[in-house]
């Protein structure tokens, strides 16, 4: 059976927190050492400039990612870790599935539908008003991130299953017009993966500004789960488990064991106090030998850049004689 090839991007557009590392960043991880697969892992710089011009804040969630990935263990040996904008490949040939692609299929991108939608809503003279091409665009600069490495399989969230699908379009007409060139992408959505939630009970995101930053201090770790709502229930009253901010976040950092005494714990009465020290400890001590690392790694930012740069010559032994080859099929070279 042909060796299957995973790639994943990772948006650098803030500061990591836990339910990107639930759900994303601690599976990705383990799949990095996975013999049976070639992984890529790509920091997708290009497409956080769709919603950040701030050049300092870009190259500030770009270092804090790059530390978190790297101290979190992702196996750099076996897989291939880089940065977008150190492939100048991928960029080229963005352009030329722009050039096959149908702004029909674009327009029903769901992102750039939902704005319009909401410029339609608020009464605006243009549908269009405040939407930029990079965002209108970015369906296909996300097909030319996955088929530059000919990635067979794609870990995506539900959301992003359409874009899979638009990258698979793409590729088709792209080789029923120069020859079967492009390897079609498979989505793959995790009905399992964990989806945290922030500290008022939504989905935990940094729009909500409800998140749990994954390496702050062992102090401000504490603080801020001191700070998940609950409800008033008294010690004593016997608490449900299910749908439970505080039990959600331990379920997700423990052992089955360690899970099944909480869940015991919730039914005899624990106070809110005690059930969020606990989660703190349990936190804290998963999360305190990658802490030392990432400060390490943030202390010095060449070891960063190194490593990121040794991913990016990887991945070019590979994107530069591909294009080559892409390029004689399209006739410019």
């Amino acid at each position: 059976m042909a060796k299957q090839t995973w790639l994943t991007g990772i948006t650098t557009s803030g500061t990591p927190h836990l339910g990107n590392y639930v759900g994303a960043i601690r599976p990705a991880v383990e799949a990095s050492s996975n013999p049976d697969r070639d992984g890529f892992y790509f920091l997708a710089d290009y497409h956080a400039m769709i919603k950040n011009q701030d050049p300092a804040l870009l190259r500030q969630s770009r270092q804090e990612i790059s530390a978190a990935w790297l101290a979190l263990g992702l196996d750099t040996e076996r897989s291939t870790f880089y940065r977008q904008s150190d492939i100048p490949e991928i960029m080229e040939l963005t352009w030329m599935l722009t050039c096959l692609t149908a702004k029909g299929l674009m327009n029903r991108a769901h992102a750039y539908k939902a704005l319009v939608q909401e410029n339609i809503d608020n009464k605006a003279a243009d549908p269009d008003r405040a939407i930029t091409m990079g965002l209108f665009n970015y369906p296909i600069l996300m097909s030319a991130d996955i088929l530059m490495f000919r990635a067979t399989h794609v870990p995506v969230g539900r959301d992003q299953v359409q874009h899979l699908e638009m990258a698979r379009d793409i590729a088709q007409r792209f080789n029923h017009h120069y020859g079967d060139l492009l390897v079609l992408p498979q989505a793959v959505v995790d009905e399992r993966a964990s989806v945290l939630a922030g500290l008022d009970g939504r989905k935990m995101s940094k729009s909500y500004g409800n998140t749990i930053p994954l390496f702050e201090s062992a102090k401000k770790l504490r603080k801020s789960i001191m700070k998940i709502k609950t409800n008033s229930q008294e010690p004593g009253e016997p608490k449900d488990p299910e749908g439970n901010t505080v039990f959600e976040i331990f379920r997700a950092f423990a052992t089955e064991e360690q899970t099944r005494t909480m869940r015991d714990d919730f039914a005899g009465g624990i106070s809110w106090g005690d059930a969020k020290q606990r989660l703190f400890e349990l936190v804290d001590a998963v999360l305190e030998e990658p802490r030392h690392r990432y400060d390490e790694l943030m202390a010095n930012p060449e070891r960063i850049d190194r490593q990121v740069r040794r991913g990016a010559e990887k991945a070019r032994e590979l994107s530069q004689p591909y294009l080559r080859e892409l390029r004689r099929a399209v006739g410019v070279a």
